[in-house]
């Protein structure tokens, strides 16, 4: 039996097409030539942080040996661990019939679900493992309950390279599983650390996209005032995180390799210029046999500017192919209607499908 989602969009198609035919029959003319303008596409949310209950009780119950924390209340809950804390956060974060409320009254067809801070980089090998297998079955679990609505970007237990490789082996399989989420700097190791070298290419094998977030960002103190802990520490730390895999020789040891930076690449598209002259007059940078700024087109980008004029020019210097829609639900950061803000794009409706949808159903082989 199809559920209350399916047999809504299914009676959205069937009006849509009644009505079609209807004008066709009106203007006497066939019904395809009303046809003629490209249908709006699924939108995709590829940025969209899930928290489920089993995860945050775990942090709480066998996290607290190792420093972690879990509350929650009857309208929100809060975690701490050594490696970062977030609270109080809403509970539509776990709670996914308000989720989809929430997709549903902005337009979101489906969502990637992700794990953000603190993601399962912080305590032994052994929990470690078991935070990430507790998250990625729930959220397989999610998806097998709502497969039109939401796949997986799987989290593993990157501390330790063989963990890592096992999880992700073992996620590959699950329902929904769609690609790989990781943090920019993994417990403040680079991601061009030799220790990620096996990971990144059991994940180039698999063929699945890597999907990034900032965590534990630079700035330290200078950055605790004014949240620039985020507004400048996010998209610095993908700027870095960005840098090291084209600068450390990622991108050209593993050249199948999918990444998506999150928060329209942060720093990075801006400041290319600046590092394309480095890498002319630094011997440092000379590892690359091409210029830095060759490389952004090996990355998606997130459409979570907040600003049209980032995302022109993103259009513009990378392509229109290489943007996918997000949202970073349901941080305060993030966009409440992230499908409403492409409006700001003076975008022909072929080209703004691309982002809505189209180019993240590729990326995702939805």
């Amino acid at each position: 039996m199809d559920c209350m989602c399916c047999v809504s969009q299914k009676r959205r198609r069937l009006l849509g097409t009644m009505a079609a035919l209807a004008g066709g029959l009106v203007s006497g003319s066939p019904a395809k030539a009303t046809l003629s303008a490209p249908a709006k596409a699924r939108s995709i949310d590829i940025h969209a942080h899930y928290y489920p209950e089993s995860y945050c009780e775990l942090v709480g119950s066998e996290g607290a040996k190792f420093g972690g924390k879990f509350t929650c209340d009857a309208t929100s809950f809060s975690f701490l661990t050594p490696a970062g804390g977030l609270g109080p956060l809403p509970l539509k974060f776990i709670k996914i019939d308000e989720r989809l409320a929430d997709m549903d009254a902005s337009g979101v067809d489906m969502q990637a679900l992700s794990l953000s801070v603190p993601m399962a980089y912080w305590a032994d090998r052994p929990f470690n493992a078991k935070l990430a297998k507790t998250w990625n079955a729930a959220a397989s679990g999610v998806h097998q309950q709502h497969p039109t609505r939401f796949v997986v970007l799987a989290t593993l237990p990157m501390l330790n390279p063989h963990d890592a490789i096992d999880e992700l082996e073992r996620a590959a399989e699950l329902p929904g599983v769609r690609g790989v989420y990781m943090g920019t700097n993994i417990n403040n190791r680079d991601l061009d650390d030799p220790l990620f070298e096996s990971v990144f290419a059991r994940i180039e094998q698999l063929d699945l996209p890597v999907f990034l977030h900032p965590q534990q960002t630079v700035g330290g103190a200078r950055l605790g005032d004014f949240y620039l802990s985020n507004l400048l520490g996010n998209p610095f730390d993908t700027a870095i995180a960005g840098s090291h895999l084209i600068l450390g020789g990622v991108l050209d040891r593993h050249p199948g390799l999918q990444i998506t930076l999150p928060h329209a690449g942060g720093a990075l598209p801006i400041l290319m210029g600046r590092i394309d002259a480095g890498w002319m007059v630094r011997p440092e940078t000379r590892r690359l046999a091409q210029k830095p700024s060759s490389y952004l087109r090996r990355f998606s980008y997130d459409t979570v500017s907040h600003s049209g004029h980032v995302l022109d020019f993103l259009i513009q210097n990378i392509g229109i192919d290489r943007l996918v829609l997000g949202s970073d639900y349901c941080f305060d950061m993030g966009y409440e209607q992230p499908v409403t803000f492409l409006d700001r794009l003076a975008l022909p409706s072929n080209q703004k499908n691309l982002i809505l949808g189209g180019n993240a159903a590729k990326l995702l082989k939805i």
